[in-house]
């Protein structure tokens, strides 16, 4: 059997540049007060040695554990299934990436799962929270809240007007109110809205935004969704049984709106001719690949999850300051993109 090396210590890294092991401990922790030449030999002598810092020892000195938990208040199917979330995960990941920093995903399937979260993140474990996707009743919240641990969320939170809690969004009502408005334009009067799933305040936000436009519409030209393709299809079904005349769809995001789009080919309706159709997220995997392709409404998801790692590592970074001495929401723009749906 091949013998081990044994792994460098920091003692051998201080012996190698000639420098002492305060001072060794000091540039592998990024703390201050070292000239810079002996910056650089301590850092020639890691490279040379391939000194890995012992990550426990490490925290004791730093405070911090150098990694960050990532809650997705959705069941692993849902998760691995849909590219709204693998997009958040890259933006999320490529900053923490960029800081050295590392994901710890925890998903939520039911509720013994949130009590689960709970203890991991008053364990001390991570050094703070990126939630998303959470729904009205979601104990997420105040679970986060009772760890003790700095947070921002992704999505609108709605939990009352004194919280400050920090978020980071898309502009979910002025996107759908621009899609809505786009269709009204192109002469279409008789316009539907597949809901997202109501208990998130995103499919919210975008029925209001449908209602904004479409102030007197007939309540039968909603039909409620969840942000899938089969709840996308339920929902087409419906409106054509309701309204067999309807022209027009706006889909609360691509995945309904893909399955949509099935049920109108199933039942020989043309797209966009009898029927237009504009989706929410612009998610290329689903827009550009559906039959036509999907004109529908941009936000930025990517983005979304690189801009909350950010404010999570900012707040991280200013040791003693607080979340809560920023903007307690940041809320992205949206723009149309018009493909062959309408």
């Amino acid at each position: 059997m091949t013998e081990t090396a044994p792994r460098p210590t920091l003692e051998a890294v201080a012996a190698r540049a000639g420098v002492s092991r305060a001072t060794v401990s000091r540039v592998v922790n990024g703390g201050e007060g070292v000239r810079e030449p002996l910056v650089e030999r301590v850092l020639r002598a890691v490279e040379e040695l391939g000194y890995v810092p012992n990550q426990a020892a490490r925290s004791l000195v730093t405070k911090r554990h150098d990694a960050v938990a990532v809650v997705i208040a959705e069941p692993e199917t849902r998760v691995f299934a849909d590219p709204f979330f693998a997009l958040q995960l890259r933006g999320i990941s490529k900053e923490l990436t960029a800081h050295d920093s590392q994901l710890v995903l925890l998903l939520t399937e039911g509720r013994a799962d949130h009590a689960r979260v709970g203890r991991y993140l008053a364990g001390g474990h991570v050094d703070g929270a990126l939630v998303f996707s959470l729904h009205l009743d979601d104990p997420l919240p105040e679970l986060v809240q009772r760890a003790g641990v700095p947070t921002v969320f992704g999505g609108r939170p709605d939990w009352g007007e004194g919280n400050r809690s920090v978020y980071v969004d898309s502009d979910n009502r002025g996107g759908a109110r621009e899609a809505v408005r786009y269709l009204v334009g192109l002469g279409r009067r008789r316009v539907g809205h597949i809901t997202g799933a109501l208990d998130q305040t995103s499919a919210v936000d975008r029925l209001d935004g449908f209602r904004d436009v479409m102030v007197e519409a007939d309540p039968r030209l909603i039909a409620e969704g969840d942000f899938t393709p089969a709840g996308g299809e339920r929902a087409m079904r419906l409106l054509l049984e309701r309204c067999p005349d309807l022209d027009a769809v706006f889909a609360a995001n691509d995945l309904a709106a893909s399955g949509a789009l099935r049920v109108l080919r199933a039942q020989g309706r043309r797209v966009p001719e009898d029927i237009a159709v504009v989706g929410f997220d612009d998610m290329l995997p689903v827009a550009e690949q559906t039959d036509p392709p999907l004109t529908t409404i941009r936000q930025d998801i990517e983005e979304m999850g690189r801009l909350m790692a950010r404010l999570l590592l900012r707040a991280l970074d200013r040791r003693g300051t607080s979340l809560d001495d920023g903007p307690s929401g940041v809320v992205l723009p949206t723009t149309l993109v018009r493909r062959a749906s309408a």
